[in-house]
């Protein structure tokens, strides 16, 4: 098992290729983003009763939006020049280095809170500039490239997992948020080798001032609809589950098959014919989806719907690497920022409005499904006949 995770490793560390120079500080800021996520899973939610866990879900999903509305306006113009971009990543890894060394020592006070939030920030700063870097380095085909970093941040936690879970155990969450920041430092390190991207190459889209460019607005409604559903099933399974007293083990297979879905979707892109739209993409995983819902909600045992959050997963996840493909090859030079913040913000946006519902609201498991399945035909539908001039949509 650690000679497959170290293989790729081994390969990328050998390769002269940009793009797996950029590959490792990839790599390295997931593994250092799923240490700090072990050093703070018992300060939320499955510790609390479920009223007061509600409390806490909801300043958490404020919370996810806020670090773009904190670093949006700051990043547009360094990433509309294109020259900060190396900058900004060495920069986001250094910072939740120094957060992480802060906030260690101080796991049982407030002033966890504005650490973590400073963590969160910086790594949507990192998922931000990592669009344009990946369409700097990426060599050709842009979805395989979108969903080879991807494995490749599955195989940096893999690595990471082992001696987290292990610090935990030995030192508590003050030793794993050390080596969190540790890791994250591994991460600046490795952006310094990055080479200087070539700047984009003018591409015939008409950009607004607010980053909408018209071409992608089906596309993108088709993958915020994914996002949406993504986390209203997520928050379905922790809280249903939950108030309905099945066994723990269920909210684990299910979350299991979920991770191992979106992992798929990593694998299986590559495998997509040569040629395929990304448009057409999003169509198939809202479909096949929304197929896996109906099918779940009639047959209605753990089995189903552990292959429905499977298949779900690897939906979401196909659909979000057509988008950020499409994305990245439609944004002309000068204005990565504008065009990558906007989309970043709207998916954020339609996650947490998908999640907020089955936080908030008492929805049983079996008919949450049902809306599930009903919502994605809903968007499907929409995404067939949403006319696709220019001057409508997202």
């Amino acid at each position: 098992m650690w000679n497959r995770l170290t293989r790729p490793l081994q390969r990328v560390w050998e390769s002269e290729d940009p793009f797996d120079d950029y590959t490792l500080v990839h790599m390295a800021s997931a593994a250092g983003d799923a240490l700090v996520g072990i050093a703070l899973a018992d300060s939320i939610f499955f510790s609390l009763p479920v009223g007061e866990a509600k409390l806490r879900v909801a300043l958490y999903l404020a919370l996810t939006m806020a670090p773009l509305a904190v670093a949006g306006p700051l990043l547009v113009p360094l990433l509309d020049r294109g020259g900060f971009r190396r900058a900004i990543s060495f920069a986001s890894a250094m910072g939740r280095a120094i957060a992480a060394i802060f906030a260690a020592p101080r796991i049982a006070s407030l002033l966890l809170f504005p650490a973590s939030f400073a963590i969160l920030v910086l790594s949507r700063v990192h998922a931000i500039t990592k669009n344009g870097l990946t369409a700097a380095y990426a060599p050709g085909d842009l979805v395989r490239s979108n969903a080879r970093l991807g494995r490749m941040a599955v195989v940096g936690v893999g690595l990471a997992l082992p001696p987290g879970f292990l610090l935990l155990a030995l030192g508590g969450a003050t030793a794993v948020l050390y080596l969190a920041a540790g890791v994250y430092s591994l991460s600046a390190f490795f952006t310094l080798f990055l080479r200087q991207p070539p700047e984009p190459q003018p591409v015939a889209r008409t950009v607004e001032r607010r980053g909408r460019i018209a071409e992608l607005a089906t596309a993108a409604a088709g993958t915020a609809g994914l996002r949406g559903a993504h986390g209203f099933l997520l928050f379905l399974v922790a809280f249903a589950i939950r108030r309905a007293g099945d066994p723990a083990s269920w909210l684990a297979v299910l979350m299991v098959g979920g991770a191992t879905g979106q992992l798929l979707g990593d694998v299986l892109a590559p495998y997509l014919p040569r040629g395929i739209r990304e448009e057409a993409v999003v169509l198939i995983a809202l479909a096949a989806a929304g197929g896996a819902a109906l099918f779940a909600f009639a047959t209605f045992s753990l089995v189903t719907l552990a292959a429905f959050t499977l298949l779900a997963g690897t939906a979401t996840r196909l659909g979000q690497l057509a988008f950020a493909s499409l994305m990245q090859g439609s944004t002309p030079g000068g204005a990565h920022g504008r065009v990558f913040v906007r989309y970043e913000v709207v998916f954020q946006m339609a996650w947490v409005a998908g999640a907020f519902l089955p936080a908030m609201l008492p929805i049983a498991f079996r008919p949450g499904v049902l809306i599930l399945a009903g919502f994605y035909v809903a968007v499907g539908f929409v995404f067939l006949v949403r006319p696709r001039a220019t001057g409508t949509g997202t």
